[in-house]
């Protein structure tokens, strides 16, 4: 099938890579314009931008697809069906109705449907999470379902590492969809109307860590958000936090107590810091990032 590919970051690399290799055409990319990154904001391209240029793609770049000139840029690109990983612009009702949108959606659809299934699946508690290649329609992620995989979330699991791992996976599953639709075998299953959840976008706020909840909320938390989630000393120095593991000391919520290991209290119990990062710095050791601390240090909860 000659292929348009919707997607923006480096979580959609792995499927536009897949289906360089497969036996469908790609006659264009879609992804979102360049964006501000880094201390200089100078504008980069997306890393979906990149790979398509080296492979001479035509690189769409639209702030919106509602532009009816944009609409006939993509409409003359003469593609039989579109694939879409990680875009982040919404496909309007004119687009969807030229050809078949294949979504690569990183959750067990109609669970977790928005722009941060896996991470909310963490956050929840979830022990399983999975790909869904559908149909898009104009209803977020409420489109038929052409094939699936499941995988389970490890205990110590980081959202970044689940969703590496799915973009992988996920690659081959999506390319399988478009196989099946191609030959006549696809068979679209509608959605269950029931275990409905939303996955909204993540917020800097939000990736705050509550002290005050639990051991396993914290850590949780952590794995959700990483490697954003932070926290602010009692001094208004901000740091991110990595991925924790349970303490044995008792201590008062956000508490700091350094012997050999860092520990932090939280509600119930304490936790065991592994790597941080102080506001500007890069990753280090917790113990290292100890030592420089004076006096009676102690995170502030929210």
């Amino acid at each position: 099938m000659r292929l348009i590919f919707a997607g923006t970051p480096d979580t959609a690399v792995p499927a536009l890579e897949a289906l360089l290799a497969s036996r469908h055409e790609l006659v264009g990319v879609l992804t979102r314009a360049d964006a501000p990154r880094g201390r200089g904001r100078r504008l980069e391209e997306s890393p979906v931008s990149v790979r398509a240029a080296q492979e001479g793609l035509p690189v769409l770049k639209p702030h919106t697809l509602r532009d009816p000139g944009v609409q006939a840029q993509i409409a003359a690109l003469g593609a039989e069906a579109a694939a879409v990983v990680a875009y982040g612009l919404l496909v309007p009702p004119p687009l969807l109705a030229l050809y078949p949108w294949v979504n690569l959606h990183f959750s067990l659809l109609p669970r977790w449907r928005g722009a941060a299934p896996v991470q909310r699946a963490i956050l929840a508690g979830d022990t399983e999470t999975g790909a869904c290649a559908f149909l898009l329609e104009e209803g977020l992620d409420t489109g038929p379902v052409l094939a699936s995989l499941t995988r389970p979330i490890g205990p110590r699991e980081t959202a970044s590492e689940v969703l590496a791992d799915l973009a992988r996976t996920g690659a081959d599953l999506l390319v399988g969809a478009f196989d099946a639709l191609e030959d006549g075998s696809a068979v679209p299953l509608p959605q269950p109307a029931t275990g409905v959840t939303l996955a909204p976008r993540l917020t800097t706020g939000e990736a705050r860590v509550r002290w005050a909840a639990g051991p396993d909320a914290v850590g949780r938390h952590v794995r959700a958000f990483h490697p954003g989630a932070w926290s602010a000393l009692a001094t208004g120095q901000h740091v991110k936090i990595g991925p924790i593991e349970p303490g044995d000391v008792a201590l008062e919520s956000g508490e700091v107590a350094v012997d050999g290991d860092v520990l932090v209290g939280t509600g119930t119990g304490s936790v065991r810091l592994g790597t941080v990062a102080p506001a500007g710095k890069s990753w280090m050791e917790a113990r290292a990032w100890a030592r420089g601390l004076r006096g009676t240090v102690r995170f502030e909860d929210a």
